[in-house]
């Protein structure tokens, strides 16, 4: 029996021609494709354009639909239609250059003097290449000696990547828990998911003594495996299915959250990344992920 799907499309701009290529795409995978039409929601059509149309395709095809589409020259998405019209959801999200525009352990660098040497550790962790534990841990150690008050002038300079309040409000609208699991630091992300209304949040302590960082962290490391266990935990507690749950995230640590979620969307991700995920949205709004997950 064929699985129901929808195929959501997004980029600048969007034209016939890109949703009658799509559909040749899944008709070719064996799918039988409905009409490509407008969502119902509201979005500013002056950002980035967006069509959804109904698939019925067998399981078995879903691997070949989804190679088909990413040959487009749009961003394409197989949704399962059951996670688009579930009655509660849960989306979960990672903070660095997802939530927030920034690399926090980044900008705390710039005032130790080691951003360089710190952001091509980042880098190179998120692509995959290191430990993240490991890399962490040696980035944090370059903070030691810090006054703690650059926390607060890094949580002023911290942007929300464009759409993520747009997107919070909607999912809450709808009655959905919307979660963060970050591999940065509870100093930054607590006053954030306060004023943002978040559900439940996780990252890691930076330690401080006498008023300075002593370039560790308390506890343990949030790390890959421990962003999926958040998200299996938070589901739990909500008693939502994984196959309701959205994960959004853009490095190497966020993959077995994403793979465990009934959705992985990769933002504006790494190769790695962006070739294991359900979706990837290469457009800088997040609030691309309403679309995606039918809120």
């Amino acid at each position: 029996m064929p699985a129901h799907f929808a195929a959501v499309l997004h980029a600048p701009t969007l034209t016939d021609d890109d949703a009658a290529a799509a559909a040749r795409a899944l008709e070719g995978a064996g799918g039988a494709v409905g009409p490509f039409e407008r969502p119902a929601a509201p979005h500013d059509d002056a950002r980035y354009g967006v069509l959804t149309a109904e698939v019925k395709l067998d399981a078995a095809r879903v691997a070949a639909a989804r190679e088909s589409l990413a040959g487009l020259a749009v961003s394409a998405a197989l949704v399962p239609a059951e996670l688009r019209e579930a009655e509660r959801k849960l989306l979960i999200m990672d903070v660095d250059s997802t939530l927030i525009q920034q690399e926090v352990i980044e900008l705390l660098a710039d005032y130790a003097g080691k951003r360089a040497e710190v952001t091509a550790v980042t880098e190179a962790a998120m692509r995959g290449e290191l430990d993240f534990a490991q890399s962490l841990h040696a980035r944090v150690a370059t903070l030691a000696g810090l006054p703690e008050d650059v926390i607060a002038k890094v949580r002023d300079a911290v942007v929300l990547s464009l759409g993520a309040e747009d997107l919070i409000a909607a999912f809450h609208a709808a009655g959905h828990v919307v979660c963060a699991v970050s591999g940065g630091f509870t100093q930054i992300l607590d006053p954030l998911a306060e004023r943002l209304g978040l559900d439940h949040w996780h990252a890691n302590d930076l330690e401080a003594v006498d008023g300075k960082l002593t370039g560790r962290v308390l506890g343990t490391v949030v790390d890959r495996g421990v962003k999926e266990l958040m998200l299996r935990e938070w589901a739990e507690q909500h008693d939502i299915p994984l196959l309701h749950a959205i994960a959004v995230g853009d490095g190497a640590n966020d993959l077995d959250m994403l793979g465990a979620a009934g959705l992985g969307v990769a933002f504006n991700a790494k190769p790695k990344v962006r070739a294991a995920a359900d979706a990837a949205i290469d457009l800088p709004y997040l609030d691309v992920v309403r679309h995606l997950a039918g809120v």
